[in-house]
């Protein structure tokens, strides 16, 4: 086959085409998929997971806390602890930054500490998709969980039903020592089964509120109230506002019943958590709402419908699928109500959802093409709530936490997940502003920059764009990273170019077609590599492109090795600059078999999964594989697929090769197990691999798109042969429309080596 493809080509001709999306309904079957998840894959290594029951992006993430500072606490929770601190109700899959922890209760029993902590031993917890249970040894008391969106549901089992206690912990946070810290407490004594209250934190989202509603199944026998850990001696106060730590301890009557508690949440206030409880969960039965969990994530989970006869696949396949249910989350009450990036109070219309947690930088590349191909509709609202945040704040979300700006990584990423649908012609409503959001996200801006000082949401604006549009590059020698904002900031600039387009703007689509193409400016003639360019025009030397210094060098989380191969949206000319090909072939043999040796002492810890320096386990290097399709030898990257799926996702807790970060590493996985992925995401073509499963369905706009793999086994990892709807392809390339109007993909595999 013809292995050398014009991007060109594609463009012109797959550019404006327009899909549909049939989404799973209630009256199809169903199978159960979600016995193959588990949702301790993840939690071990630097995966950063959490185990505790969620719905697909749900608000409440309800979850055990057994690690609350460091990298490793970045989801409260750590495979390797074996004591509880809590189970607060908000959390975050699989990020590098920690934060949340909201909420936070903890049964015991037969203990006088301030702050009591839990034991557990491993063969006591369980969990699945929408609920998890474990025994707190030192307590003797059983804990379940379950949830829906936006209400928590507890029930606990006390050995000693006469000493049944829970603490309420509002002084609990993730992080507290990385500047995480408590601003503020309002609690409310409702009546002797009821609680309510707003927690006020500043941490990595500067602004951050949570409403709760707590209510008992009994009624409260006695309450202990600690402010700054000093029991109060006096009257209990019934209602009270403050900054200090606050930590109720509750004591309930004795009785042989198991203790349920309900958590509703509110981002907006104590009227919205009321009535989010009182929608969701109106009344006490715990095992309904836990099969109700089950059946919602079941249908979620049918949206691909897999064989294999390797359960390894099976459970590493539904487990990744599950991670990329979990963020963003629809972040609003139920009567509509959300706060929006200005931090004002919004109402949505019916229909229209507001969402949080979109980690853009790492998910543009995997998760947000493949919720177009399996739930078109939702990717459109994303796309939507993201304009609509530039609406409230003045620039694209980038990382947008809890209604806030936090601009961590690089960038204005959002542009591609836009460009990505207006390619696909998934946009509901329109582009009316999109390209002006997409331009003003995409240059410096002094007015958001005096408006956000003195907060974390400064950090979305920074000099990078300044340089970008005054020299055609970034100075290394003025800031940091300069490499990795140059390379991301071209293919963004293209994104906006095809957004402007589609809008009508040709203007601007000429000039962000040309800054495009600024990426060439970083790439050495000699060295074939990304380097960096100081103010004076010369390469930044000495240069080691195994050198990494977090946050401090000229890459991002990376070296010069894995930062040297992404110009996705100019395929054809970038191998043309670097010698052709066969050029690339060779750059790439170097890439994957070179020393995995990182030097430098402060090198990132984010660099994990190595082969050679190919680092799997962070975004910069997921496409790398299939850039073998540009060459003679696509074998080679089928080799390397191969054994990273089989490698770096095992059905066990250190099973994560790196962070999760928000359902990327898992929707890398997913992708690449059916057989192909988008190495550009905003032209809507995808380039085959090597599939692992034996069979998939995906139901699509047209009726099913299906995907067979033929002699399948573990050492046949090599393509004969690919047939689109009977067709022998030429070129290792398919289009989403393809897969849109429903057909059938037939992979040949066999275990000799083309040629």
């Amino acid at each position: 086959m013809t292995l050398r493809y014009s991007y060109l080509f594609l463009l012109m001709v797959y550019t404006c085409f327009f899909a549909g999306c049939k989404q799973v309904s209630d009256a199809e079957t169903f199978n159960d998929y979600a016995q193959y998840v588990d949702p301790f894959i993840g939690t071990g290594f630097h995966g950063h997971t959490f185990p505790g029951p969620t719905r697909p992006y749900a608000m409440v993430q309800l979850s055990p806390d057994t690690h609350i500072m460091g990298w490793d606490a970045s989801s409260g929770y750590h495979y390797d602890d074996e004591v509880i601190f809590a189970f607060s109700h908000t959390h975050l899959s699989g990020t590098g930054i920690g934060d949340l922890g909201d909420v936070a209760l903890l049964p015991y029993s037969k203990s006088d500490s301030v702050k009591p902590i839990a034991s557990f031993r491993k063969e006591t917890e369980k969990a699945s998709p929408g609920y998890y249970t474990v025994r707190l040894e030192n307590f003797g008391v059983n804990v379940e969980l379950t949830s829906t969106d936006r209400v928590g549901f507890h029930k606990y089992t006390y050995d000693d039903p006469s000493d049944r206690r829970i603490m309420l912990d509002l002084g609990h946070m993730l992080q507290p020592n990385w500047g995480h810290r408590l601003k503020g407490n309002e609690y409310h004594f409702v009546n002797d089964s009821t609680v309510e209250g707003t927690i006020h934190t500043q941490g990595w989202a500067h602004f951050h509120e949570v409403s709760y509603r707590i209510v008992f199944s009994e009624p409260v026998e006695t309450v202990y109230q600690y402010i700054d850990g000093k029991l109060r001696q006096d009257s209990l106060f019934l209602r009270m506002r403050t900054s200090q730590d606050l930590k109720f301890h509750y004591k309930f009557p004795e009785n042989n019943r198991p203790l349920l508690v309900k958590v509703a949440i509110s981002p907006v206030d104590l009227e919205g958590a009321e009535r989010n409880m009182i929608a969701e969960i109106p009344g006490w039965d715990f095992e309904n709402v836990r099969k109700q969990s089950a059946d919602i994530w079941n249908r979620e989970l049918n949206r691909i419908k897999i064989q294999s006869n390797d359960h390894k696949v099976l459970t590493n396949f539904y487990t990744a699928m599950y991670h990329t249910m979990i963020a963003p989350y629809a972040y609003q009450d139920v009567d509509g109500r959300y706060i929006g990036m200005d931090k004002q109070i919004h109402q949505n219309k019916p229909g229209n959802t507001n969402y949080s947690v979109f980690s853009l930088w790492d998910t543009f590349r995997a998760l947000h093409p493949l919720v177009t191909i399996i739930n078109p509709s939702l990717a459109a609202d994303w796309g939507e709530a993201l304009v609509q945040g530039y609406k409230e704040g003045g620039i694209l979300p980038k990382w947008p936490l809890a209604s806030n700006y936090t601009g961590t990584m690089v960038g204005y990423p959002a542009v591609s997940v836009l460009a990505d649908l207006v390619s696909k012609g998934l946009v509901k409503g329109g582009i009316s502003g999109w390209t002006e959001a997409a331009v003003r996200s995409s240059v410096y801006r002094e007015d958001l920059a005096e408006k956000f000082k003195g907060t974390r949401e400064l950090d979305i604006i920074t000099k990078h764009t300044y340089y970008k549009d005054k020299y055609g590059y970034v100075p290394a020698d003025s800031i940091p990273e300069s490499v990795s904002w140059g390379l991301e900031m071209a293919y963004y600039d293209w994104c906006v170019s095809l957004i402007a387009a589609e809008s009508g703007n040709k203007e601007a689509a000429d000039e962000y077609v040309n800054k495009s193409g600024y990426y060439q400016r970083y790439l050495d003639p000699e060295t074939k590599m990304m380097r960096g360019i100081m103010g004076d025009g010369s390469f930044r030397t000495p240069f080691n492109p195994r050198y990494s210094s977090h946050m401090k060098s000229d890459y991002t989380e990376g070296n010069a090795f894995q930062w040297s191969f992404f110009a996705p949206h100019d395929m054809d000319n970038f191998i043309a600059a670097i010698g052709g090909a066969k050029e690339l072939e060779t750059r790439l043999d170097t890439l994957f078999t070179t020393s995995s040796q990182i030097d430098g002492s402060e090198a990132s810890n984010d660099i994990t999964g190595l082969i050679g320096q190919y680092a799997h386990g962070n975004e910069p290097s997921h496409h790398m594989a299939y850039l073998y399709n540009w060459t003679d030898s696509p074998w080679k990257g089928q080799e390397y697929l191969d054994y990273i799926m089989r490698e770096f996702y095992l059905p066990q807790p250190d099973g994560i090769i790196g962070n999760e970060d928000c359902g990327q590493m898992s929707a890398w996985y997913v992708m690449s197990a059916l057989g192909f992925y988008q190495v550009c995401p905003g032209l809507p073509v995808y380039t085959i691999g090597r599939p692992v499963v034996d069979k998939a369905v995906i139901p699509v706009a047209e009726g099913f798109f299906e995907i067979i793999v033929s002699n399948n086994r573990p050492q046949n990892k090599y393509v004969k042969e690919v047939k689109l709807n009977g067709k022998t392809l030429q070129t290792p390339f398919f289009t989403h429309n393809d897969i849109s109007k429903a057909g059938k993909l037939e992979f040949f595999m066999t275990d000799k080596k083309p040629g």
